[in-house]
C-alpha cells in the first residue's frame, strides 16, 4: 500500500516493517558499524556499484533492528513536497499528508534515499538539518519544526563510478554521512548467494560467478557497468526453471548491459566460453 492509498486513513507506517529475515552474507564489519552508527545516531551513506547488494543488506539490517524501513526512490523531479508532505484536498476539506521522510523522523523509522544524487539539488537541502547534530526537520508549509524520534536514522545510497561530473553529491551534503562501501563479493562468497538464493548446485553458481567476472573485467573497456549479483540470482533461477544456460545467461547478463552489437557478441562468445555445450 503506498502513502496515496493512505490519504483518507490515520498515517501509519506498521506496513513498512520487514517482517521476513532477508539473506544476507556480510563481507566485513558492516553489520558492527551499521549498529553503531544506529545506537550513536549517525547517518550511513552506502556506497556501491549497482546490484552490490546495498539494498539487500539495509533490509537485513532494519530487519535485525526491528526498524521500520521507508523507501524513497529519488529521480531528477522528486521535490522537498515529496519528502516532507503538502497539504492535499481529501472529500471537503484541506489536510496535511506527511511525506515519507517525515512519517520516519516521527516514528523512528530508518529513511532510505535510494541513489540521492539523482534528486535535484534544492531537495537535498531537506535533509541537511538531519544530517548533523541538530536532527531536526523544519516543515515550512507549517511552520514546525519537527524533532527526530531517537530511532529515527538517515540512509542513502550513491555510487560513485556510475555518476557522472554534472551528478555528484556537494561536499556539504557528503561530510554530514557515515559511508560504507560495497562491492561484488569475492567469487566463494558470490557463489555462496547464488547458492542460496535460488538452489542451484556449486557447479552452476560457480560458472555463473565465473562469467560475471569476465564481464566485470570489461568495465570501462566498452562497458559501463558490471553484472550484478542480482542478474546472477535471475540467471539462476532461469536455469533451475529448466531454461538451457546459454539462454539464461544471454538475457539475464549480456542483453541487459549493452545494446551495442559488438559488445553484444564478445559477450556471447563468453557466454559460450563458460557454458559450453
Amino acid at each position: 500500500m503506498t502513502l496515496a492509498d493512505r490519504r483518507g486513513e490515520e498515517q501509519s507506517i506498521e506496513h513498512y516493517h520487514v517482517t521476513e529475515e532477508p539473506y544476507y552474507r556480510p563481507t566485513g564489519d558492516e553489520v558492527d558499524l551499521f549498529e553503531r552508527a544506529h545506537r550513536l545516531r549517525l547517518p550511513v551513506m552506502l556506497k556501491g556499484p549497482t546490484g552490490s547488494g546495498k539494498t539487500r543488506f539495509l533490509r537485513y539490517m532494519a530487519y535485525r533492528l526491528g526498524l521500520p524501513l521507508i523507501t524513497v526512490a529519488c529521480h531528477e523531479d522528486l521535490t522537498a513536497g515529496d519528502l516532507v508532505g503538502r497539504y492535499l484536498f481529501i472529500g471537503n476539506e484541506t489536510r496535511w499528508v506527511d511525506g515519507p521522510l517525515t512519517l520516519a523522523v516521527k516514528h523512528g523509522a530508518i529513511c532510505y534515499l535510494d541513489e540521492l544524487v539523482e534528486a535535484r539539488k534544492d531537495t537535498t537541502v531537506v535533509i541537511h538539518p538531519l544530517g548533523d547534530d541538530r536532527r531536526i526537520l523544519p516543515i515550512e508549509k507549517k511552520g514546525h519544526i519537527i524533532e527526530a524520534h531517537d530511532d529515527f536514522m538517515l540512509v542513502v545510497s550513491f555510487n560513485p563510478g556510475y555518476q557522472s561530473i554534472l551528478k555528484d553529491l556537494k561536499q556539504s551534503t557528503r561530510q554530514r554521512f557515515l559511508a560504507l562501501d560495497f562491492d561484488y563479493p569475492d567469487r566463494e562468497a558470490e557463489a555462496e548467494i547464488v547458492e542460496r538464493e535460488t538452489g542451484v548446485d556449486n557447479t552452476v553458481s560457480t560458472r555463473l560467478v565465473e562469467l560475471a567476472t569476465m564481464i566485470r573485467n570489461l568495465r570501462d573497456h566498452g562497458l559501463e557497468e558490471g553484472v550484478s549479483t542480482r542478474l546472477l540470482v535471475y540467471a539462476a533461477r532461469l536455469m533451475a526453471q529448466g531454461i538451457p544456460a546459454r539462454r539464461a545467461a544471454e538475457v539475464t547478463m549480456a542483453r541487459p548491459l549493452t545494446d551495442d552489437a559488438d559488445m553484444l557478441g564478445t559477450l556471447r562468445e563468453l557466454v559460450e566460453a563458460v557454458f559450453e555445450e
